[in-house]
Formats: C-alpha cells, structure tokens, sequence
C-alpha cells in the first residue's frame, strides 16, 4: 500500500484567481512557502509510515509549475534528498494548471525525479471555462496532457462539477472528454461557495446558484461511471473535511458533506439493485454479504436505502458482514462484485 506525504503549497505565481479559489482557506496556508516546515513535514510523515509501505511525496494546492524556478527547485530538492535517504519513497507529484506546462518545464520535473502530474482542468466547456475566470481556453488542456504523456509521467486530471454556466450535460461532456485524453486517474470535485472569493460575491448578488447535495449526487454518480468504464481510477471525490473546510467554518454554501464520495457509492448500489430487482420480479428478500467497508454504502446514510426498498418495493435488504471477504466486495447470488464493476454495469442504464 502506498502512504502519500501531503505537501500543501499557498496560493503562490497563479497567474489569475479563478472564481472558486481561494487557496489560503483551502490548505490552511499563508502566502510564504518555508523550506524547515516542508522538510519537518516529511521528517514527521516518514515516521509514522510502516517500512513495507511504498512512500510518495506530493505537492499539492497551488500551481506548482507556475511558482519561480528557484522555489521550486528548492521544493524538488527537499524531496529528493529524503529519496536518496529512504528507499520506500517512489514517487514525487506535482499539481499545476494546463496552461502552466511546456516541454521545457517537463524536462526540468524529470530531471528532478517528479513521476506524477495532476492538473486541475476543472471543465472543458468553454463558456464555464470563462465564467469561472480560468484563464485558459480547453485546448491548452488536450496539449498540456499529450505533452505528459508522451514524457512518461503519470497524469491526473480534476474536474469540478456545478462551477457558474455549468449543467449535468456540461460535466459529463467533460468526463467523455476525459476518457479520450486516458489519464491514469482522476479527482471529482464538487464546487463549494469558500468565503472571500468572487464565487461567494456571486452568490450574494444572487448571479450564481449552488447545486444541491440530492442533485450533485445524482451527477457525479454518472461521471464516476463514465471515469470507471474507461479504466480511469477516480481516487477522490469532493474536498477533505479539516477544522477549516466544514459547514459554518470557510464554506458559505454549496453541496458539502463530510463522506460525500460514500453517498455517492451509495446511490450506484441502490441502482444496482433496482436494476437487479427488475431481473429478478418475484424478489422480496434480498441477502447481501459484504467486506467491512461495504455495509454503509449498501444501508445507505441514515439507512436510506433500506428505507427505499422497504417503502417503496416493498422488499428487504439484509445485510450481512463476512470479516474474510474483501473488504470493497460484495457477493450476491454468489456473484462477487465492487463498485467499480457497479458503476461499469450502470454504465449503459445512464447512457
């Protein structure tokens, strides 16, 4: 298993404020990167990692590949440094804008040992591209990606779901598009309101309006779905709860939930077994067995889904964990199956 050390960089050489962002009160961070505290971070992170755990050290929060050389540089050579000292560190990642890579840029990374790329498309429509102040059009995207690719780095793509001038139809559009490009993995974000930024101006001039958590959910599940069946790993869904990122703390409004990525898991299950229920008509009980992690997103929060079922199809959801099946699976009519394989049978239901 692979253990990240998180690196959070401030808002630093980002050549515009998208609507959305507002970095400080997303990584907690001020606007100066110190050089002691990312190396007293990894010395703290190192610590705790077992020594059969493969490490990665990964730069996150601001554009990564638009901060000065030197700074980056200075970042790069910390992380190199604990390379040379521990074997378990495989892997350095960076996450930058499309429009912040060139050859010459690649070049520098892998001369400094950085393996993986994430960029944050966030759309590829092009009228949310501008109304979310992006600063860069969507070919940028395509060319930025080809390009690191071609070098041999691994490549994630975020995307964001409800930005202004958004639908369903325009973020699944860019989940498509995202199958074409074939990263390796992808993070779904859905937009939250932070306060200080132009988002929550908009919001209070009432110019722009957030999507519901019922109606993220209900998207998203399809975006995971297309991600899925095109063999792109969806490694997160929706930001992180911290003492900051929370309801009543930085968040001024929008679809947040703290296991919003479960609700999301969720809601495949239940159409699964809607689907599985239409194919099996004189069905009244159905018994599942599940892996430990498995049972709340079949129960659903707050046992909704057993509620819908039971409500609505008159039908019984039992639910029963085996602590030696894998922990991701579940077995029904002694079929094993995941929510990967899930969201790939779904796919042709949604589309």
């Amino acid at each position: 298993m692979k253990k990240i050390i998180p690196i959070f960089i401030p808002h630093q050489g980002c050549p515009n404020d998208c609507v959305f962002c507002n970095q400080r009160k997303i990584t907690g961070k001020l606007a100066s990167i110190d050089f002691d505290e990312i190396k007293k971070d990894i010395a703290e992170f190192i610590k705790t990692i077992s020594k059969e755990s493969d490490i990665e050290i990964a730069f996150f929060g601001g554009s990564f590949t638009a901060l000065d050389r030197d700074i980056q540089k200075g970042c790069l050579d910390i992380a190199n440094d604990y390379m040379k000292k521990d074997y378990r560190i495989k892997d350095i990642r960076i996450s930058t804008r499309p429009d912040s890579i060139d050859k010459e840029i690649l070049d520098f990374l892998k001369i400094h040992n950085v393996t993986i790329i994430e960029l944050g498309v966030q759309s590829l429509d092009k009228e949310v591209l501008k109304l979310s102040n992006r600063g860069h059009d969507d070919r940028c995207v395509y060319t930025a990606s080809n390009l690191i690719k071609e070098q041999g780095f691994k490549l994630g793509l975020q995307m964001m779901v409800g930005l202004p001038g958004d639908s369903p139809k325009k973020s699944i559009f860019t989940a498509m598009e995202f199958a074409k490009i074939k990263p390796d993995f992808a993070r779904i974000y859905p937009v939250l309101v932070i306060k200080e930024t132009a988002l929550e101006s908009m919001l209070l001039g009432k110019i722009y309006n957030p999507l519901s958590l019922d109606d993220t959910v209900q998207t998203v599940k399809k975006l995971y779905s297309i991600l899925i069946s095109s063999d792109i790993d969806v490694i997160r869904i929706g930001l992180q709860a911290s003492d900051t990122i929370n309801v009543g703390k930085e968040i001024v409004a929008g679809p947040f939930h703290p296991s919003i990525g479960e609700l999301v898991y969720s809601s495949l299950i239940k159409d699964y077994l809607i689907k599985y229920i239409k194919q099996n008509k004189n069905t009244t009980d159905i018994d599942i067995t599940c892996g430990t992690s498995m049972i709340s997103k079949i129960v659903g929060n707050k046992k909704s889904n057993i509620k819908y079922f039971k409500e609505n199809l008159n039908i019984n959801i039992n639910v029963q964990e085996d602590i030696l099946l894998n922990k991701d699976t579940i077995l029904l009519d002694n079929n094993y199956i995941t929510i990967n394989s899930i969201a790939q049978k779904l796919y042709h239901e949604y589309f």
